[in-house]
C-alpha cells in the first residue's frame, strides 16, 4: 500500500455557547483537517485545533505545516510502516504539535482501517467506557447553576468548572453548586494557571468540603517548585495541563518526587497518539494517573484521543467534551455518549464518517499551501 494523496483544509466554526476561562473568552474555533489517500482505496482523516496561548502554534502555522510543502514527503510511502513515518514526522513538525497530531491521527486511522479493526484494538484495549466531564465556564452563580441543571438533565454526572479569576468568588460559586447538585455528582475545577501559590494553598481547606475530584493547573505552567511544595493531600489531586506539553515535561513532572498526581494529556499539545502513549508510559511507571483532555475540537480528534485513552491502563479521567458545543462539525461518529459515559463505536479506524458535503470540503474550504 502506498500513500497517493494528501489534502488539508481549514474550517472556522462558531461555538453554540461561548465560554470564559481565566485568561480569555472563547466563542469560535479554527478546525483544520487532513485527509490521506492510498492506492488501496483506504483513506484516513486527522484533525487539528491548535492552542497558540499554550504551545505557540497559530492557526496559520498549523495550516502551513499541513500543506504539501511540509507533508509531500509522505506520498509514495507505505502508511503501514508507522514507526519510521511517525519518527520523521516528529523531526519535521516538532514546532507544530497540533499539525503533527493531525498527521499522526490520519496515519493511525489508515493503519486500523486497512486491517478492518477499531484503532483501540490495534493499540491494545484496556477500557470499555468511562464518564467524561463537561465544562462550565466562568459565569455568575445563577448561570452556573442553570447550566449545571441542563447538563445533568442530559445525563452527565461529572462537571468541570472553570475558575481562576477571584478565589473567594470561585469558592462561593462552587459551594452553591455543590449544594444544588448534591454529593453524587463529581466536581472538578480548572484554574488555567489563574491562582497564586498562596491561593492554591488555601484550596487545601476547601477541597475536601467541596468534594473536588481534581484541581487542574492551579498555578502558572513554569511554577513547578511552588506546585511541588503544595501539601500532599492537594498535590495528589492536581492535574498538570499547561505544564505538560511533551515527554520531557512528563519526565520532569514525574520526579521524584512528583509535581502532581495526574497528567492531563492532550493530543494537540503533545503531537498525537504516539507521543501521548509515551507520556502515558512515563505516568504509569511513576504511579501518576491519566486524564485525557482536549481543546474545542472535531469528533475526529476527540475520537482519536478516546482510542488512545482506552489503550492505557493508567487512564482514570476523561475530559473529552470538546466537540459537544460546536455549531457544526464536518465529521460525526467515533463514539457514543451514554449516560455521560463515552463508548467507542465498533467501526474500523477512528470510526468517524464525513457529514454530507464534507467529502468535498478540501476543495471548498481554505486549503493548505
Amino acid at each position: 500500500m502506498r500513500i497517493t494523496s494528501i489534502s488539508s483544509w481549514l474550517e472556522p466554526v462558531p461555538l453554540r455557547r461561548p465560554y470564559e476561562i481565566a485568561s480569555m473568552v472563547i466563542s469560535s474555533v479554527d478546525l483544520l483537517f487532513l485527509r490521506i489517500g492510498t492506492d488501496a482505496g483506504v483513506e484516513g482523516v486527522g484533525s487539528a485545533s491548535p492552542a497558540e496561548e499554550v504551545t505557540g502554534e497559530s492557526t496559520a502555522d498549523c495550516l502551513a505545516a499541513l500543506g504539501a510543502a511540509r507533508l509531500g514527503w509522505l506520498e509514495g510511502r507505505d502508511p503501514l510502516q508507522l514507526s519510521p513515518l511517525l519518527a520523521e514526522l516528529e523531526g519535521s513538525h516538532r514546532a507544530t504539535p497540533a499539525a503533527r497530531a493531525a498527521a499522526d491521527i490520519a496515519l493511525h486511522d489508515v493503519a486500523a482501517r486497512s486491517r478492518g479493526v477499531p484503532l483501540v484494538d490495534l493499540l491494545g484495549r484496556c477500557h470499555g467506557s468511562l464518564p467524561t466531564s463537561v465544562t462550565i465556564g466562568i459565569t455568575p452563580v445563577g448561570e452556573t447553576l442553570a447550566e449545571a441543571e441542563e447538563l445533568l438533565g442530559r445525563g452527565f454526572r461529572c462537571l468541570k468548572v472553570k475558575v481562576g479569576r477571584s478565589f473567594d468568588e470561585d469558592v462561593a460559586r462552587l459551594r452553591r453548586l455543590r449544594e444544588q447538585v448534591g454529593p453524587q455528582v463529581a466536581m472538578r475545577i480548572d484554574a488555567n494557571q489563574g491562582y497564586t501559590a498562596a491561593e492554591a494553598r488555601r484550596l487545601v481547606d476547601v477541597a475536601g468540603g467541596l468534594g473536588l475530584e481534581l484541581v487542574e493547573q492551579p498555578l502558572p505552567a513554569a511554577a513547578l517548585a511552588a506546585m511541588r511544595a503544595l501539601p500532599e493531600s492537594l498535590r495528589r489531586i492536581v492535574a498538570a495541563d499547561e505544564s505538560l506539553l511533551d515527554e520531557d515535561d512528563a519526565r520532569t513532572l514525574a520526579g521524584p518526587p512528583p509535581v502532581c498526581g495526574i497528567f492531563n494529556i492532550k493530543l494537540m499539545k503533545c503531537g498525537g497518539i504516539r507521543p501521548a502513549q509515551a507520556i502515558a508510559r512515563i505516568a504509569r511507571a511513576a504511579g501518576i494517573e491519566l486524564m485525557w483532555g482536549c481543546n474545542d475540537e472535531s469528533a475526529v480528534s476527540i475520537a482519536a484521543a478516546l482510542h488512545a485513552a482506552y489503550s492505557s491502563p493508567a487512564t482514570r479521567y476523561l475530559d473529552l467534551d470538546g466537540s459537544f458545543d460546536l455549531d457544526r462539525d464536518p465529521f460525526s461518529g467515533g463514539f457514543a455518549v451514554e449516560d455521560g459515559r463515552l463508548r467507542l463505536l465498533d467501526r474500523p479506524g477512528l470510526g468517524v464518517d464525513p457529514r454530507p458535503g464534507a467529502a468535498a470540503a478540501s476543495n471548498q474550504g481554505t486549503a493548505g499551501p
